[in-house]
């Protein structure tokens, strides 16, 4: 049985030489909503003597609109007044940017199987999947259901049911004619006696997400294809398929 530092070794065989194109698909896959907290976000804040407006990408603050007059300068009264269409059009941009997110979590997901497979990992891979984004759409959306469910009996059990369908979008990036219910129940089977396995893996990437942070978030950049890597090989293990690269080298080495 393959332990944190078995994963990460397979995640850095499998990016080298890759990097560049791995740093271009995790950051696009970010923005587009593969991996979550990437996605744009607007905000208005209002606390009294201020009101601004922020528009953010990818936790990036873009571009921002503020005064010091509150509601009665004339910025504060276009924001206030343009709210309802703010509203309305957020919405509409989060329900798109959801569907687009889905579709592109399980190219990516894809992505990084080909990586630690050793097949061919091209950028166009993010997109493959927009045909299947009904049952994407439906999974994500299920898979949210479900964990805040079960995080209303308390925090952890929805913490472990987002443990047990980690594995739904690389079962999709397989087999994207199962419907969304099977993807989550295959994912479920998967993860029974994984879970605590899966959490430490995450676990083991916590100096690097300090570093990372501290490097401004640059280092998020090369961080995430080394994190969406080796969790694709850890995706390889528990579904009982083989790393047949692996195999390949081992038998060319005797």
């Amino acid at each position: 049985m393959k332990i944190a530092e078995d994963f990460r070794r397979i995640a850095r065989n499998a990016l080298m030489n890759k990097w560049l194109i791995a740093v271009a698909v995790g950051l696009v896959a970010s923005i587009l909503g593969g991996i979550s907290g990437g996605g744009p976000e607007f905000k208005v804040n209002i606390d009294g003597s201020n009101i601004s407006m922020n528009f953010n990408v990818a936790g990036q603050t873009i571009k921002s609109i503020g005064t010091n007059g509150g509601v009665d300068s004339e910025v504060g009264a276009i924001i206030l007044a343009s709210l309802p269409i703010i509203i309305i059009a957020s919405l509409f941009a989060a329900v798109i940017y959801f569907v687009l997110g889905s579709f592109i979590g399980v190219g990516y997901a894809k992505f990084n199987l080909n990586l630690v497979d050793k097949k061919n990992a091209a950028f166009e891979t993010l997109f493959e999947y927009f045909s299947h984004w009904k049952t994407t759409t439906i999974a994500r959306l299920l898979r949210a259901l479900y964990v805040f469910l079960w995080s209303l009996l308390f925090i952890i059990p929805g913490i472990v049911a987002g443990f047990s369908y980690a594995m739904t979008d690389y079962i999709l990036a397989e087999d994207p004619e199962l419907t969304a219910d099977e993807a989550i129940s295959q994912s479920k089977s998967i993860m029974m006696g994984n879970k605590w396995r899966f959490f430490c893996l995450q676990f083991s990437f916590i100096g690097w997400d300090i570093l990372a942070t501290l490097a401004f978030g640059i280092g998020h950049l090369w961080l995430t294809p080394y994190k969406q890597a080796t969790y694709a090989a850890f995706y390889r293990e528990v579904s009982g398929t083989e790393f047949y690269y692996e195999e390949t080298e081992m038998n060319a080495n005797y």
